[in-house]
Order: C-alpha cells, then sequence, then structure tokens
C-alpha cells in the first residue's frame, strides 16, 4: 500500500449541511463583517446588506428543507413503531379501565366502612385515656393503683389499636380533588381580587391573540409600524 491509498471512510457520502453551506460560504462571511453591530448609514450600505440578509434567509430555508429530508425517513419509522404498539397498550388501558371499574362501588364502601372503624377506634381511645386519668387521680389505695394502671394500660392498647385502624386502608385507591364552577362571575371577581397576576396573563396573551379583530376593545389600542426583517 503506498500514500496514495484511500483511507477508511473515503467513500463516505458528504454530509448535506456542509454540502449547502460551502453554497454560502462568501455571502457568510461577507455577512460577518456586518454583523459587528455597527448600524448601515446610507442607502447603498442598506442594499447590500439587504441582499446579504436574502442569502442568509435562502441558506437557513435549505437547511431546513435538508432536514426535514434527512429525518422524515426517521419520523416514519418511529411512527410506525408507535402505531404499531398503540392498539394493544390501548387495549390494556381499557381492560385496567374495566377493572378499576369493577370494584370502584365496593372499595369506596369499604373504604367508608374503614374510616367509620377508624374514628370508633379513636373515640375509644380518648375515651380510656380519659378514665385512665381519672382513675389514676382517684388512685388512694393498693386496689384503686391497680385498677388505675390496668386502665392506663387499657388506654394504650386502645391508641395502639386506633393506630392499626388508620394504617388499615383500601389498596388501590388515592385521593382525588374536584371542582365545580357554580357562579363565573363571582369565581371572576374574586380571582382578580386574589390572583391578579393570573388575570394579568390571561388579558395579555388573550390581547396577543386576538388584538387584530378586536381592536377596538376598551384598554387596547392596537396601531402598525414599520421594521426590518
Amino acid at each position: 500500500m503506498n500514500d496514495l491509498t484511500p483511507g477508511i471512510g473515503h467513500n463516505a457520502p458528504p454530509d448535506p449541511i456542509d454540502t449547502i453551506t460551502a453554497t454560502y460560504e462568501a455571502e457568510r462571511e461577507e455577512a460577518a463583517n456586518w454583523t459587528d453591530g455597527t448600524p448601515v448609514e446610507n442607502e447603498a450600505q442598506m442594499n447590500e446588506v439587504d441582499a446579504l440578509r436574502k442569502a442568509m434567509r435562502q441558506w437557513r430555508l435549505d437547511l431546513e428543507r435538508g432536514q426535514k429530508d434527512a429525518t422524515a425517513p426517521l419520523r416514519a419509522v418511529y411512527q410506525a413503531e408507535l402505531d404499531r404498539w398503540k392498539p394493544t397498550i390501548e387495549d390494556a388501558k381499557r381492560i385496567e379501565g374495566c377493572l378499576v371499574a369493577t370494584v370502584d362501588a365496593f372499595k369506596k364502601r369499604l373504604a367508608e366502612e374503614k374510616r367509620a372503624a377508624e374514628r370508633a377506634a379513636w373515640e375509644a381511645a380518648e375515651k380510656a385515656r380519659r378514665e385512665a386519668e381519672a382513675k389514676a387521680q382517684a388512685a388512694a389505695d393498693l386496689e384503686a393503683q391497680r385498677e388505675a394502671e390496668a386502665a392506663r394500660q387499657a388506654a394504650i392498647d386502645a391508641e395502639k389499636a386506633a393506630q392499626a385502624a388508620r394504617k388499615d386502608q383500601v389498596k388501590g385507591m388515592r385521593t382525588v380533588t374536584r371542582y365545580e364552577i357554580t357562579d363565573h362571575k363571582a369565581l371572576l371577581h374574586w380571582i382578580a381580587k386574589n390572583d391578579r397576576e393570573a388575570v394579568t396573563a390571561f388579558i395579555e396573551a388573550w390581547a396577543q391573540k386576538n388584538h387584530k379583530a378586536n381592536e377596538n376593545a376598551d384598554g387596547l389600542r392596537v396601531w402598525t409600524e414599520k421594521e426590518a426583517f
């Protein structure tokens, strides 16, 4: 093998980014001379900058077109794989949803029963605690002290039972917060009073989207002016 033998990768196709960019190399170099922050001072300079701007725009459009051409096959493969998995995933979600619906009513009823049991356990613990305190205060002889100790232990056992009832939850349930707007006007006034930033953000987004069609809206000023592009 001699020095003229091509190296590994010599058959690789040229990078389309480099190919497209090379077409505009002269304009890119000239544009660098005009982008140092110094504004143009006469019409001739303006025309030259506009021509460069047009060339750079075309460079960008060519790059975007090349990017789209290069990624289209990848997107097609990606989308095809998504579509291939989607029906089975949707069927699994459908079955899961049906199973959740099947046990929903029973789980809600059971959860309410457990909450009631927990409330009763804590009420019993509180009652036992009060009784233990009363017996302790009245423990003047040996037998009374024994009763007070027994009451104290009963209060401890009752609290443990209440703690266990708190931990005994129905699995597969979660707490969700729901809402209903009962008076739109009242809510709007409340938001305006308590969350002015949210109202301001909505107004600004609305104006940005609708200012052309509602240029005479109260509190809105719409005008036109020229700018470079």
